[in-house]
Formats: C-alpha cells, sequence, structure tokens
C-alpha cells in the first residue's frame, strides 16, 4: 500500500484539511508560576510560616501586653509592582538574615499605622497616638520588636527544621512606595519574581490589618528542601490524599447513603440527651465559688490607686528596650518673625530682638517636641541649661 491515498485522504487533501495534527493529543502546559514554585511547596512554606509566625505573635503580646492573633497565611508568587498597587503607602520594611541554618534573607512589610501602634504600647501607652511621622525611636523600637520575634521564630524553626538557625539584627526602614519604581535598592530579589506570604493582624481592637513576608524563590525552596528532609512523611502524605478522595465516591455512594441516615438520627437525640444531663448537676457547683472570687475581687480596689503612680513592671521591661535610643536635645532662646526686607539688609553687627525677655525661662525640647523650662548656666567655658520646670 506505499504511496497509495485512501479515498479519505485523498478526500482531505481536496478540502485543504491538514490530518496530520488530528491524530496528536493536546497537552496541557504548566503555568510559569508553576514552574518556579510547585503548589506541593506552597502549601510546606505556608505550613512553616504559619508555625513560625505564631510564636512571634506570643512574643508580640509579651511586648504590648495585648491579645495578638495572627492568622493563616496565604503564599503567592508576585512582582514589585503588584506590591505597590496593593500594599497601604508609606510602609516599614524590616530586613532579617540568616546567619546560621539557612541561607539567605526575607523582609516584613509593616502598615505605618500598625508600627506606630506597636511602639506606643511597647512604650507604655495605650496604642492612641498615632500622630505625627514615624522617627528613629519608633523604627528602633520596631526593630527591637522584630529583633526578638524572629528570634522566638528562628527557635520554632530550627524544632521543626532540626537545624540551628540564627538572625542577625533586623535592620528597618521607613519606605514610600510611590517613590520606588523597583525593589532593586532594598534587596537585589525584588526585581523579578518572589514569594510573598500575607498574614492578618489583630490586636485586640487597635489594629487589623495585613502584614507581608517575601522570600526569595531559592531561599523559599530551600526551606522546602529542608522541611522535607526532616518530615519526609509530608511528602509521601500529599499524594496519597487525593486518590483516596477519588475513589471513594465510586463504590460508596449508592449503599452508604441508604444506611447511614438510620443510625445518624438515633444517635444525634442521644447527644442531645446527653449534654445538657451533664453540666446541669455541675452548674450549681461552681455558681457559688464564682460568687465568692467576686466578693474577693472586689475588695482590693486599693490597686487603681498603684496603677496611677506606678508603671507596671512589663511596661518597665519594655521601656529598657529603648533606653539606648540616641534623642537630640534642642534649647530655643527666643523666637520673632522678619519680613524678607529686613531679613535681607542683615549684616555682620545685626542685632536682632527676640520675643523673650530677659530672665525668662528659655524652652527645652527633645526631637522637636517641647518638653521643659530652664535658665541658661555657663559651665567652664560652655553654656548649659538648668532646668526648672518639666512640662507634661
Amino acid at each position: 500500500m506505499d504511496g497509495i491515498l485512501s479515498q479519505d485522504e485523498i478526500n482531505a487533501l481536496l478540502n485543504g484539511i491538514d490530518l496530520s495534527d488530528a491524530s496528536e493529543p493536546v497537552q496541557e502546559t504548566a503555568s510559569d508560576d508553576e514552574l518556579l514554585l510547585t503548589d506541593v511547596e506552597k502549601d510546606a512554606i505556608g505550613e512553616v510560616a504559619n508555625i513560625s509566625m505564631g510564636t512571634s505573635a506570643t512574643t508580640l503580646y509579651s511586648l504590648v501586653n495585648r491579645k495578638v492573633n495572627i492568622t493563616t497565611p496565604v503564599v503567592s508568587l508576585v512582582d514589585w509592582q503588584s506590591v505597590i498597587d496593593d500594599y497601604e503607602k508609606p510602609c516599614v520594611f524590616i530586613q532579617i538574615r540568616y546567619t546560621s541554618g539557612l541561607d539567605g534573607s526575607n523582609i516584613l512589610i509593616l502598615k505605618e499605622h500598625d508600627v506606630k501602634v506597636i511602639t506606643d504600647l511597647m512604650m507604655g501607652g495605650d496604642g492612641s497616638n498615632v500622630e505625627g511621622e514615624l522617627g528613629e525611636l519608633q523604627l528602633s523600637a520596631i526593630s527591637e520588636a522584630m529583633n526578638q520575634m524572629m528570634g522566638s521564630s528562628a527557635t520554632s524553626l530550627s524544632t521543626m527544621l532540626g537545624v540551628m538557625i540564627d538572625i542577625s539584627p533586623p535592620d528597618a526602614s521607613h519606605v514610600n512606595l510611590n517613590e520606588m519604581e523597583s525593589g532593586e535598592n532594598i534587596a537585589s530579589f525584588l526585581t523579578g519574581k518572589f514569594v510573598k506570604i500575607a498574614f492578618r493582624m489583630q490586636i485586640e481592637d487597635l489594629v487589623d490589618s495585613t502584614i507581608l513576608q517575601l522570600y526569595p524563590i531559592d531561599f523559599a525552596k530551600s526551606i522546602y528542601d529542608t522541611f522535607i528532609g526532616a518530615h519526609p512523611e509530608e511528602k509521601v502524605a500529599a499524594p496519597q490524599s487525593a486518590p483516596q478522595t477519588v475513589s471513594q465516591p465510586i463504590p460508596q455512594p449508592a449503599p452508604q447513603p441508604m444506611v447511614q441516615p438510620a443510625p445518624a438520627p438515633a444517635e444525634m437525640p442521644q447527644m442531645m440527651y446527653q449534654q445538657p444531663q451533664a453540666p446541669m448537676p455541675q452548674a450549681p457547683i461552681p455558681q457559688p465559688a464564682m460568687y465568692q472570687t467576686q466578693n474577693v475581687n472586689v475588695q482590693p480596689a486599693q490597686f487603681q490607686t498603684f496603677t496611677n503612680y506606678v508603671m507596671p513592671p512589663a511596661a518597665q521591661e519594655n521601656m529598657g528596650l529603648i533606653m539606648d535610643v540616641p534623642l537630640e536635645v534642642t534649647v530655643e532662646l527666643g523666637r520673632t518673625k522678619k519680613s524678607i526686607s529686613n531679613i535681607l539688609d542683615f549684616a555682620p553687627g545685626t542685632i536682632i530682638e527676640l520675643d523673650k525677655i530677659a530672665g525668662e525661662p528659655i524652652d527645652v525640647l527633645v526631637n522637636g517636641k517641647f518638653v521643659a523650662k530652664g535658665e541658661v548656666v555657663v559651665i567652664e567655658e560652655s553654656f548649659g541649661v538648668r532646668v526648672t520646670e518639666i512640662i507634661k
């Protein structure tokens, strides 16, 4: 039959139909993101991030003395433009580098408002002092908070991955995403695709927002490899779960629906009857104890007077974290207003009259804020200020 065309092939050629592609099956190709990071790898990375961030939430609770809740993360592959489009501006970038156990770094992104609330709580406030711009004081405080949070996270990772993990002190910076076309100035891996892990963070009724954790793809894969090496059963359990869910509905749809509905309603009323009967005899037992404890707790009302004068121990410990932060102290002798013509007439020997009267206390400012009044003194060959009044 070599060289002889069938009638069907002749008709196809006359009609202009290409039969060469008809018998070839159409193969689906994986997406680019799937090639960079598979769903199994994303799930493993999400589990690692969830456990490590859970211990970080406990550490943050001890720093701010408020209930902290961080939800299950969402892992995705993104680029720098998507971060700019989706996240609040400006914000705070905190870069953490791993010094042992893992080779790489990651970046935490927090909203400016969240940083102000956290640092205010760390300094003994109520979280409402969020006015003004972020300064070195707040950045130093949030760096120390992240240092303790990621330190506890590294400890939990060491236990989970079976290797000793340590980090360097975090580096916090205030970033306006609108002014940055590329993340190259922050980290080199932000120029291409990278892993974004989004958490929802809640601090009672003060904070309810999203924090981001950014990983390089190769660093995320190394975490996955280390995690699978420490937990090989995780790699086997993932593919087994899929065929079980498919095979079970096929043989069991007909017999099980007929058998299971009958015992189900019989068991449900038993549970309904047993559950109310168990707590009923126990209900009157704890109630007298509750009334007694309430009577005891009402007595020491004097504790309220102590809190008005003594800072709680936890707040004192938190204040110790920022005691070494340098602040700028400025002494203001006085002020005045001049027109442009008068200012242009300034020359050596010009005397400028200020609004302060001779002998009147001068103002002492710390980081631009008016905190005290004082008087000028001379210490050997230098000027000094003796504080005479503290402004509260």
